[in-house]
């Protein structure tokens, strides 16, 4: 069954940066759509981003758009979130997920989740 580890997160301060990892077990990316969703107190959830090789195709929520990216290492099985320019509207607990496609991952309608992350930034 695919299993999905995540590491990363983290405090910092408005303006700084900080990376999400997943990495992806018992399958590879070429099946599988990796991509984080977020929470934030008080909110519903969101879908931030998602990479899918197979698909061709990357997702990018507005409000990341131009700070966040997201990139692979097939030979790691592993995508990163690199998130630069953060702001306390960042803060939320990010979970990594997984699916066949992006639009389930983006709409957290996937099967597969990893362990949640904690963002914290101050301003």
């Amino acid at each position: 069954e695919v299993q999905l580890q995540a590491s990363g997160g983290g405090s910092v301060q408005a303006g700084g940066s900080l990376r999400l990892s997943c990495k992806l077990s018992e399958s590879t990316l070429d099946d599988y759509a990796i991509g984080w969703l977020r929470q934030a107190p008080g909110k519903e959830r969101e879908g931030v981003s998602c990479f899918s090789r197979g698909e061709g195709y990357t997702y990018y929520a507005d409000s990341v758009k131009g700070r966040f990216t997201i990139s692979s290492d097939n030979a790691k099985n592993t995508v990163y979130l690199q998130m630069n320019n953060l702001n306390p509207e960042d803060t939320a607990v990010y979970y990594c997920a997984a699916d066949r496609i992006c639009r389930l991952v983006e709409r957290g309608l996937n099967d597969y989740w990893g362990q949640v992350t904690q963002v914290t930034v101050s301003s």
